[in-house]
């Protein structure tokens, strides 16, 4: 990482009633389920784009790109509900919540467009809608992997509204990531 580059990525933010509710439940398969290494809920956030290390001048760039064509997108209604494993179910490496997002395609579509006029590279893969709770330490049995299954096909939440993009620093340390916003893009 050169000199004042810093690990930075773009997301939407949970809404604390939302992340209040899904620390709850958190607490609780913590308990239920074999060793994982559980995720912060001050560090929920569902990624928009990953950046890496950039400079201070390529964020700029790029927030200077974003401002005006996020500002032409609508709200994103977002329900969070389900659960699923990456890479899959049969090789469950991280646990997830899933949910649904309207109209998230564009705004993505849009961050990937101004993310490449600054010199990113376009993601191949599309946007999918994801809130890791855990990453395994081993394979956890079938049983488990199919429990943490049905649980989410049960599991559905309140429809809340992304109205920005947030440009986090991710800052890393013993105790986990520490995420700080540093910009605010409001969406239409």
């Amino acid at each position: 990482m050169a000199d004042g580059d810093i690990r930075a990525f773009l997301a939407f933010e949970i809404p604390s009633s939302v992340r209040s509710r899904l620390a709850e439940i958190q607490e609780v398969w913590s308990r239920d389920f074999p060793p994982a290494r559980w995720t912060r809920p001050e560090g929920w956030h569902l990624t928009v784009k990953f950046l890496g290390n950039v400079g201070p001048s390529v964020l700029g760039a790029l927030i200077a790109e974003l401002v005006p064509v996020l500002g032409g997108l609508s709200a994103v209604p977002v329900r969070l509900g389900g659960t699923g494993f990456f890479p899959n179910p049969a090789r469950p490496r991280v646990a997830w919540v899933g949910g649904s997002a309207g109209g998230a395609d564009a705004v993505f579509q849009a961050v990937e467009a101004a993310a490449e006029a600054v010199g990113f590279e376009r993601e191949n893969r599309p946007w999918t809608i994801h809130l890791t709770q855990a990453r395994l330490k081993k394979r956890w049995p079938n049983a488990a992997v199919e429990d943490y299954l049905d649980r989410g096909a049960d599991l559905v939440f309140e429809t809340f509204y992304c109205r920005e993009v947030v440009l986090f620093r991710s800052d890393l340390e013993p105790r986990g990531a520490v995420y700080t916003a540093l910009e605010r893009m409001p969406l239409g």
